[in-house]
């Protein structure tokens, strides 16, 4: 016998209009907070009442959150909880988050952002830019991180495999898209172009 789950009441029409909102913005915060990936906005509607703005309710909660260590972010497209920056030395200091983190070196830097700005890439679009053959496992173990994955097949003789970017790139860059990659100027100033 399995026990059914009642259907969520989304209007809660017995609330007062104030109260009513508090509960839709506890419930999107703790849909978020809960979830590991980011939650689109149309995941979110369905804990709402019809008249919700799901837009609105996160404005709100974004307020409430504005002087905590954790806000409110657009990753790909929908939102996640995330830690501010300023809290990252003591969260490393303090918690265990060695599974979270992302371990590159700085050719695999190199060769993640080649494939980001340049995707869909084959190797030997790699091997153009670097120079040098970009070895399997070097693609693997950005595979394996989740941080690219297979596109779609080059037109090109023999049909090679083109690498791009996955969502766990845009969460683990802190990104809401690839408009968020810094331009020529951008990467200039940080030293990492000439």
């Amino acid at each position: 016998m399995t026990k059914e789950t009642p259907e969520l009441d989304t209007e809660l029409e017995d609330l007062p209009p104030d109260l009513r909102w508090r509960e839709w913005m506890g419930r999107i915060e703790a849909v978020i907070f809960a979830s590991a990936a980011p939650v689109r906005a149309a995941d979110l509607a369905r804990v709402v009442g019809q008249g919700a703005s799901v837009d609105v309710l996160i404005e709100d909660i974004k307020a409430d959150l504005a002087g905590r260590p954790y806000e409110l972010v657009v990753v790909g497209d929908g939102w996640m909880m995330r830690t501010r920056v300023r809290f990252a030395r003591a969260i490393r200091a303090a918690a265990d988050v060695g599974d979270q983190l992302v371990d590159l070196n700085e050719f695999e830097v190199a060769v993640l952002a080649s494939i980001a700005y340049h995707q869909p890439l084959t190797r030997d679009g790699l091997k153009d830019i670097f120079g040098k053959d970009i070895n399997r496992d070097l693609i693997a173990r950005l595979r394996a991180q989740e941080l690219i994955t297979t596109g779609p097949r080059s037109p090109r003789a023999g049909a090679p495999y083109t690498y791009v970017t996955t969502q766990k790139f845009l969460v683990v860059f802190g990104m809401e898209s690839l408009r968020d990659l810094p331009d020529h100027e951008g990467l200039q100033d940080a030293g990492l172009a000439s």
